[in-house]
């Protein structure tokens, strides 16, 4: 069969779940991001640089013909709800063309449903239900999946981002179908090794271009560089879903030789477990920090409010950090999701005087209102693309938008969720990065893709909140024990699969 006839089916289904977080994730806050056939598919995506994007290049490169069914995904958030977790997997086995040869199903490795604690591995079991044990299935997964045994076990290639903050999905979304028509044509025999660090490692200690997870990564690199190998995946894990399988894992992907696999995959997680203290990160209090930060001589210093990180499923009106910059003497910069006070904004109108109670409205954790008073600079729909090196081309929705002016506090309100993930975040209103002495970020470590080239100094900031680098605040039940920090011996797991 030449290429030309082949047909390869993409599918996904994307969420990191917090299990932490305030609120339920039910099926509409998929529907920004719901997508079902090749027109839409492609409107959407071709020309990105996201994992679709990636697909529909590649099956292009390739000549073969692309057979979209069902991709919806939804910004991080709390537990998605029994009704819609069953609604989306059966919606996405429904979607699968009978006609193809293979698929590429797109996923995040860290989504977590009511009944089903690992989402991933539900959907390939369903998937390998109807498709057969035979059928050819690459899955594409964030560096922060929890990937467990059943993912291995019914995907026959896994490739993970390589970076973090991932500028790389498109580029592993190419790798994967370029593997999936080599297994499609019988070119190679995968074999998957599973070896489970019993590691929680919080987001801020993942960066992959520092410290011992860029050791981990030039590892897993010279691995994919011996005969045989075809795939390294370093999966950080996602330490805020409490899962079994949440942590720290690796998945080595051979061709027919399982020694090969579990070598590599015991090499790494050894390494992982005999640098694990170095994973651990430190942070200041809000106090602390917005002083460091106006003690600094230039900025702008960006404030890393992990703890209220979108990107993390928090729910991004975190005030903790605000209380302390009303009075700011300097000039500063943060986002707050409010629909009441943007609202307000809103009905005060542009150059009109805003006064209210701004955020700490989603639960306790996360701060009390604060009062602020200023001037409604500007006011906005909200809707941009990302021009920066993340997910380039993505489209973003704020939802209503306000610029309140408060002295040199700038407050910019927003009716959604959005992670700082891309400049367009703060330039879509018309700001300037460099303006500021003081940026908040609601984010770990992907801020850098947005804000990186404008720091000066950063500060990581140790608030309440679901997201907090501090596990010690999260009450475990279902991660299997033991675990490292809690327990200091953590318990590995291992595995192999064809």
């Amino acid at each position: 069969m030449s290429n030309r006839q082949l047909r390869i089916a993409v599918a996904g289904i994307l969420h990191e779940t917090n299990t932490f977080a305030p609120g339920i994730t039910d099926l509409s806050h998929f529907r920004d991001q719901w997508t079902v056939g090749l027109e839409a598919f492609t409107a959407r995506y071709a020309g990105t640089r996201t994992s679709m994007g990636g697909v529909i290049a590649a099956a292009a490169s390739h000549g073969v013909e692309l057979i979209p069914g069902l991709y919806a995904a939804a910004t991080p958030s709390g537990m998605v709800e029994a009704a819609a977790g069953d609604a989306l997997i059966n919606e996405l086995v429904d979607s699968i063309d009978s006609r193809a040869a293979g698929l590429v199903v797109i996923l995040h490795g860290a989504m977590v449903a009511e009944p089903y604690p690992d989402y991933e591995g539900e959907c390939l079991k369903r998937l390998r239900a109807k498709l057969g044990p035979e059928f050819p299935i690459a899955m594409t997964l964030d560096l922060h999946g929890n990937i467990s045994q059943d993912m291995v076990r019914h995907a026959d290639l896994i490739v993970g981002y390589d970076t973090y903050p991932h500028v790389d999905m498109y580029e592993r979304a190419v790798e994967a179908v370029d593997l999936l028509i080599r297994k499609i044509r019988g070119d190679i025999r995968p074999v998957r090794a599973l070896a489970h660090t019993g590691m929680l490692v919080v987001p801020q200690g993942m960066l992959t271009n520092k410290g011992s997870m860029k050791q981990l990564m030039e590892l897993a690199f010279s691995m994919e560089r011996i005969p045989g190998v075809l795939n390294v995946t370093v999966a950080g894990g996602f330490p805020y879903s409490d899962v079994p399988d949440a942590g720290m894992s690796f998945v080595v992907t051979t061709d027919g030789d399982p020694d090969l696999a579990n070598r590599c995959a015991s090499e790494l997680a050894q390494m992982a477990i005999d640098h694990k203290a170095s994973f651990n990160v430190s942070c200041l209090t809000p106090r602390e920090a917005v002083a460091e930060a106006l003690a600094q001589p230039e900025g702008p210093v960006i404030i890393a409010e992990g703890s209220d990180n979108v990107g993390g499923g928090a729910p991004a009106d975190a005030t903790h950090v605000l209380a302390e910059l009303v009075d700011s003497p300097q000039k500063a910069l943060i986002v707050i999701r409010d629909q009441e006070a943007v609202e307000a904004a809103g009905q005060a109108g542009i150059g009109g005087t805003f006064e209210g109670w701004v955020g700490g409205k989603s639960d306790t954790r996360h701060g009390k209102p604060v009062r602020i008073k200023g001037k409604v600079r500007l006011l906005f729909d909200g809707h941009y693309r990302h021009v920066g090196p993340y997910m380039t081309g993505q489209r973003a929705e704020m939802g209503l938008t306000a610029v309140v002016e408060c002295g040199q506090l700038t407050v910019i309100l927003t009716e959604k969720r959005v992670a700082p993930w891309d400049v367009g975040h703060v330039r879509s209103v018309g700001l300037w990065l460099a303006d500021y002495h003081i940026i908040v970020a609601k984010s770990a470590l992907a801020w850098q893709t947005a804000f990186g080239s404008f720091a000066k100094h950063v500060i990581n900031v140790d608030s309440p909140g679901c997201c907090n680098a501090n596990l010690a605040h999260f009450d475990y039940h279902r991660v299997l024990r033991p675990v490292y920090p809690f327990d200091e011996t953590p318990a590995t797991r291992f595995g192999t699969y064809e």
